[in-house]
């Protein structure tokens, strides 16, 4: 696997907002700030509750399929590869990992059968179109914490998958999951969310790398980023700090994390979290992921040049 120079952009990109030409423009920049060569597009669905087993791909929450086809291509044409990574959310604001179901089933009570039939569906729709589009990458789900230990489900979903996409799949374990799901001689490439505490870096790719090696599978971070904000260094998954604004620690994260990450051959790369789609508004600077003016965005654009040919 070439060595990923990554971003997720325009994340769960509502419906219109990719056609958006400050969408465009914003994606543009990208590509110049970071010399990013590998894009992640996070098509959104929703179900109701963590509970629900309904996932609905049609409504506001999910972008159009024109409008990703003309992202992909308008990438593809800037030779930047692209990777699909459909992920489900929940509309009432649990985060999907805790997707979960009464185990056994229980008469009257949802299932995970269901829910896996409706997950199946939503992820091969997106995978039609990887295919249709030469993505070099599909990863159908994300952080997926009460479902990963569903080892039949998931093994009968990529083979599912592998009937209508033909490139490389994987799949974004959460952080601290990397040795806790079972079925990763299923997939092409082991990645995932690598929002691990400053200074932890070394005891956590000690551990990464365990797995990397049973398995002898590709690994790259699929997910990592830190927030400008005080305190997001020590707790840098934590979305929700609204502090004091922290360029310093912001910046001595990344230095830290690059600093162990890269001396390990088999990290095979980086896609952070994450530019924006439409910017954010300027009043709010480091108190969201957006790379966007940072001095993390220079640092990531160093490294990146440096792997430029790797």
């Amino acid at each position: 696997m070439k060595f990923i120079r990554g971003v997720n952009f325009a994340t769960f990109a509502r419906r219109g907002v990719l056609a958006l030409p400050e969408t465009r423009e914003s994606l543009q920049q990208m590509i110049r700030e970071l010399n990013a060569d590998f894009v992640i597009l996070t098509p959104a669905a929703m179900q109701a509750t963590a509970h629900s087993t309904h996932i609905d791909l049609t409504g506001p929450h999910t972008s159009s399929d024109e409008e990703l086809i003309d992202t992909i291509r308008f990438l593809h044409a800037q030779n930047i590869r692209v990777a699909l990574k459909p992920t489900v959310n929940c509309l009432d604001g649990t985060w999907r990992a805790y997707i979960s179901f009464i185990e056994p089933d229980v008469p009257s009570e949802p299932k995970w059968h269901e829910w896996f039939a409706s997950y199946t569906a939503f992820q091969l729709h997106f995978a039609r179109i990887a295919q249709q589009e030469g993505c070099c990458m599909f990863m159908p789900g994300c952080e997926m914490v009460m479902a990963d230990h569903r080892d039949a489900d998931w093994r009968k979903l990529i083979a599912e998958i592998r009937t209508v996409y033909t490139g490389l799949v994987g799949y974004n374990c959460d952080k601290y999951q990397e040795d806790r799901v079972t079925w990763w001689d299923c997939v092409d490439v082991i990645a995932s969310s690598g929002y691990y505490p400053l200074g932890d870096w070394e005891n956590q790719l000690d551990r990464i790398e365990k797995v990397v090696r049973q398995y002898g599978k590709p690994f790259f971070f699929s997910e990592l980023g830190c927030m400008a904000v005080k305190g997001a260094p020590q707790l840098p998954n934590n979305w929700e700090f609204n502090g004091e604004y922290d360029p310093e620690g912001q910046t001595a994260w990344y230095e830290d994390m690059f600093r162990a990450a890269l001396k390990r051959p088999w990290v095979g790369g980086f896609a952070f979290w994450d530019w924006a789609g439409v910017p954010y508004t300027p009043d709010t600077p480091g108190h969201t992921y957006d790379l966007r003016g940072t001095r993390a965005a220079q640092i990531i654009h160093d490294v990146y040049s440096a792997h430029e040919s790797g």
